[in-house]
């Protein structure tokens, strides 16, 4: 549906209490469980996935191809194929993506951008449309 390129295997990972402060680029796949102060930023021209844990924190950019959130994200996101929200995830920026599956009690504070096919996340404009604002939160209060 989405992609029929083979996701790649995911084999970095930043650990839980590990602080990484600066630019880190990663080709292939990346798993963030600790804290980034930086952006986070996939090759270019590469498949890549990006998972980004429940009790990480990223304060950056964030660029990839798949990207799973269930942390926090101070930034814009740009996710070339597929952005994840899981349940836990909240984002504090503008987030360009090519499909989007948003979680209950995910939030967004920030302007969503979609990608038209084969459009560049660096790319978008928004002279045809206006960005949708959207500030959602879950209510868990049943």
């Amino acid at each position: 549906m989405f992609s029929s390129k083979k996701q790649p295997a995911i084999r970095s990972l930043i650990g839980e209490g590990t602080v990484i402060q600066g630019t880190l680029s990663f080709s292939g796949g990346l798993r963030i469980d600790g804290e980034v102060q930086g952006d986070v930023v996939a090759d270019a021209g590469s498949t890549s996935i990006l998972v980004i844990s429940e009790k990480a924190r990223v304060t950056g950019t964030v660029k990839a191809g798949h990207v799973i959130i269930n942390g926090a994200v101070v930034g814009p996101i740009e996710s070339s194929e597929l952005l994840e929200l899981q349940p836990k995830a909240h984002i504090q920026g503008d987030v360009v993506y090519e499909a989007l599956e948003m979680h209950q009690g995910a939030t967004i504070e920030g302007a969503l951008h979609p990608l038209s096919k084969g459009a560049r996340a660096d790319a978008v404009t928004t002279d045809d449309k206006p960005a949708l604002k959207l500030l959602a939160t879950g209510s868990d209060k049943n």
